[in-house]
């Protein structure tokens, strides 16, 4: 008898209501890299990060 096995199937609300949680979670978690992303971008802009193009390990 394998793990899975013990595992009822979900009925209809309860596949709804995991897949609403799933859709939660992948948002947020868009939302987090997007945040991340955008960061970067601004410290690059400003020159706080450097820019992978030879400026790595150069000293200002």
């Amino acid at each position: 008898m394998g793990l899975m096995d013990r595992f009822e199937p979900l009925n209809e609300q309860e596949a709804k209501r995991r897949r609403g949680r799933n859709l939660a979670v992948a948002l947020a978690l868009a939302a987090f890299v997007g945040l991340v992303f955008a960061g970067s971008l601004v410290k690059m802009s400003q020159g706080d990060l450097p820019v992978m193009n030879g400026d790595v390990g150069v000293q200002r």
